[in-house]
């Protein structure tokens, strides 16, 4: 659901699939002069990033921590974490269906995992990794309002995510969540409803409003995605944060024994404080939330595994992609005008 105020109205042009206007000459070539710019940027951002986070670990920290943690857990941690960037890339393919300008999954998977590996480590998530995938998909023909509404689309996805996970771990065991949080039996069973309660909402009233119906909600417009995405988006988003959940308590089970619903609830917890902080890939506060809720072991070790394994193993694969996929546009706009125009076939 995209929410946009109601005096800027969207033309139904929006919806069909077309190929993109060119634009002016000056215009494109200022558009491609701050592009490059931001893309120096997050480059230059991300790779200080990869380094202070490793600098904040000796190696011997490091090899212990991987060694303390058995090959078993350690492999089974990487499919997850695998499985959960599988699910994101389901995001963008999702939101380029919603915004009327469906390309290819390669495409989308593409733009998906090289956006998020940097904007997870380089925090302000919708900024970060919303530039990067203007970076694509404005090559691909999307305008300007369409990647907004694209990005729009995904966090509401990831809303969705965090709802229903942690809605869904509240429910199945409120006595553990009750412990870990130290908030009273009813008050676990209230959140949790209140949770599953906003998801479901969201797919009745997509059931009930057709494609691209506007709802006016004070000076705001909301357009409602088709009841088929609705429940794509509330399969995928907690699909995703559970395979997230999963990742984290494969480190965490070769340490001390916990459970995936307790760990579920803690992540969940843990996710939404780093979201509002903003602070790069949660860097420190997913560890505070972690050690503070789940006190009677010593978990650093397999937290420094988690991170590795979810966040700097994904930013050193997503990094030199973009650094490739840079060189590669700059290098066929070079030699043909309509090769970016071909990727899209």
């Amino acid at each position: 659901m995209v929410a946009i105020p109601a005096s800027g109205s969207v033309s139904k042009r929006e919806w069909r699939v077309s190929g993109a206007n060119p634009p002016a000459r000056k215009s494109k070539a200022s558009s491609r002069w701050w592009m490059s710019v931001l893309a120096s940027a997050v480059v230059s951002l991300a790779a200080f990033l990869l380094y202070r986070t490793l600098s904040r670990y000796s190696l011997d920290q490091i090899v212990a921590s991987v060694r303390a943690i058995p090959a078993e857990r350690l492999g089974m941690a990487g499919l997850f974490a695998g499985a959960s960037y599988l699910c994101l890339t389901g995001f963008d393919w999702l939101a380029l269906r919603y915004v009327g300008r469906p390309l290819s999954y390669r495409l989308a998977a593409l733009a998906s995992f090289t956006s998020l590996s940097l904007g997870h480590n380089i925090g302000f998530a919708a900024l970060s990794s919303g530039a990067v995938r203007y970076r694509f998909y404005s090559r691909w023909g999307l305008t300007t309002d369409q990647v907004a509404k694209l990005i729009l689309f995904c966090g509401f996805t990831v809303g969705l995510g965090l709802a229903i996970l942690g809605g869904s771990a509240l429910l199945l065991r409120p006595e553990l969540a009750r412990d870990i949080t130290g908030l009273q039996k009813p008050i676990v069973i209230a959140l949790g409803v209140a949770c599953l309660g906003l998801a479901s909402a969201y797919v009745a009233t997509a059931a009930l409003h057709r494609r691209g119906q506007v709802i006016k909600v004070r000076t705001w417009s909301l357009y409602m995605p088709p009841l088929r995405l609705a429940v794509a988006q509330v399969i995928v988003g907690p699909l995703n944060f559970a395979c997230v959940a999963a990742c984290l308590h494969q480190a965490l089970a070769a340490v001390t024994d916990v459970e995936y619903l307790g760990v579920a609830s803690v992540y969940v917890i843990a996710n939404v404080t780093s979201l509002i902080t903003h602070i790069p890939g949660g860097l420190g506060v997913i560890e505070s939330v972690v050690m503070f809720l789940l006190p009677e072991a010593n978990l650093i070790g397999a937290l420094i595994v988690f991170r590795f394994v979810y966040y700097l193993m994904p930013l050193a694969i997503g990094l030199p992609l973009f650094l490739a996929t840079e060189l590669l546009f700059r290098k066929r706009r070079c030699n043909s005008p309509l090769a970016e125009k071909a990727l899209q076939q």
